[in-house]
């Protein structure tokens, strides 16, 4: 009998090894293709949907560069980011190698099959708890993913693909939050109609779901961007 425990014990451990060898092989792959941009400079268009926040469809700009240094600005109004929010770009989900994967079977994400992978830090100090990708094994683009933090709850980003798939970027993010878990920017005044009331901290809770939604016209890729853009 212990010798069947020891047995059992082993092939469970070579199997959540190999698991772990083959999650963290196609997270690399994403990683790889990702890794071909070194910057970009993005116009787009961003709509809002919080409740309690009147927020037009407005122009957006964009801008990345390698690691890890990305700005968002925005046409007038404000821009509805939850603070730590992956900055609505791939590149922050796995430019570190701090973290342990293990793939989580399968899911159908917009009518394409992917493989989920559950990845874990290690790093102690990380804001991040769990983060759930959804995978397209065959073309190495992530279609969904979904994070857990310490600070800022939870959030989930989907995308669409198109023109730029070939270099992991999407033509469209949707980039959905909690609005319980939600601090207003600084200083930000909230905006009504004349026959509208303020609503209560209550009243907004009980809109718990944000949105936002951001869709590229067009991106302009390993051009050079200087570090002056991000101060």
């Amino acid at each position: 009998m212990q010798k069947l425990s020891i047995l059992l014990f082993a092939i469970y451990y070579s199997l959540s090894a190999a698991n772990a060898q083959d999650a963290t092989s196609l997270i690399m792959k994403v990683k790889a293709k990702l890794d071909q941009v070194n910057d970009y400079e993005a116009d787009g268009k961003m709509k809002t949907n919080v409740a309690f926040i009147k927020a037009p469809i407005g122009k957006v700009k964009i801008f990345y560069k390698k690691p890890n240094k990305f700005r968002l600005k925005k046409d007038g109004g404000i821009s509805l980011l939850p603070k730590g929010g992956v900055s609505v770009n791939m590149n922050s989900l796995v430019t570190t190698d701090q973290f342990m994967a293990l793939e989580a079977g399968e899911a159908e994400v917009g009518g394409i099959k992917t493989t989920v992978v559950k990845m874990l830090p290690t790093a102690e100090n990380s804001d991040i708890v769990l983060t759930t990708m959804y995978i397209d094994e065959a073309n190495l683009l992530i279609k969904k993913a979904i994070t857990t933090t310490k600070e800022n709850g939870t959030y989930e980003i989907e995308m669409n693909y198109g023109r730029f798939a070939s270099y992991g970027l999407p033509d469209k993010v949707i980039f959905s939050f909690n609005t319980k878990n939600y601090k207003l920017p600084k200083g930000l005044t909230l905006e009504f109609e004349d026959n509208e009331k303020p609503l209560t901290e209550e009243q907004k809770l009980k809109n718990k779901k944000g949105r936002v939604e951001i869709t590229y016209s067009s991106y302009a890729i390993n051009k050079g961007i200087a570090d002056a853009v991000f101060k």
